[in-house]
C-alpha cells in the first residue's frame, strides 16, 4: 500500500497545513485530537495539530520574516500593528500570550494592554 501522504491530496493540503505547523500522518495512526481528512468517502490523511503556544511561536516567527526584521526593533506604529494582528489571531488567548509577544517586541507587558486597549477602548483588565 502507498503512503497516504504520497497522494495529490496530501500534496494539496500539505502547505497549509506546513503553514499552521501541522503534521500529516496516515489516518490509522489518528489520535482523538487529530483531524481525520477524508476524501471520496475514504479517510485518507490525519493532521495534528500545533498546541497553541507552538502556533503563537511560529506566527510571531512568520510576523518576523514578514518584516525582516526582529519584532523588537519595529517601530511603535508597526509593534502595534504587530499586536493587533495577532489579538485577530487570539495571540492572547493563550496562556502567557501578552508575556510572550511583549518579550517578543522588547516591550512590557504593560505596553502591550496598552496597544490592546488603545484598539479596543471597552477593553477589560490586565490579567
Amino acid at each position: 500500500m502507498t503512503d497516504p501522504r504520497d497522494q495529490p491530496f496530501a500534496a494539496a493540503v500539505k502547505p497549509l497545513v506546513d503553514a499552521m505547523g501541522g503534521e500529516l500522518l496516515d489516518p490509522a495512526l489518528a489520535e482523538a485530537d487529530d483531524v481525520v481528512l477524508t476524501w471520496e468517502g475514504r479517510k485518507v490523511l490525519a493532521v495534528r495539530l500545533p498546541q497553541l503556544s507552538d502556533s503563537l511561536d511560529r506566527i510571531l516567527a512568520a510576523l518576523e520574516r514578514l518584516h525582516g526584521m526582529p519584532l523588537a526593533q519595529l517601530d511603535r506604529k508597526a509593534k502595534q500593528d504587530v499586536v493587533r494582528t495577532l489579538e485577530a489571531r487570539g495571540a492572547f488567548s493563550v496562556r502567557h500570550g501578552v508575556e510572550t509577544v511583549a518579550a517578543a517586541l522588547g516591550v512590557s507587558r504593560f505596553t502591550v494592554y496598552n496597544y490592546l486597549n488603545r484598539e479596543n477602548p471597552g477593553r477589560s483588565g490586565q490579567g
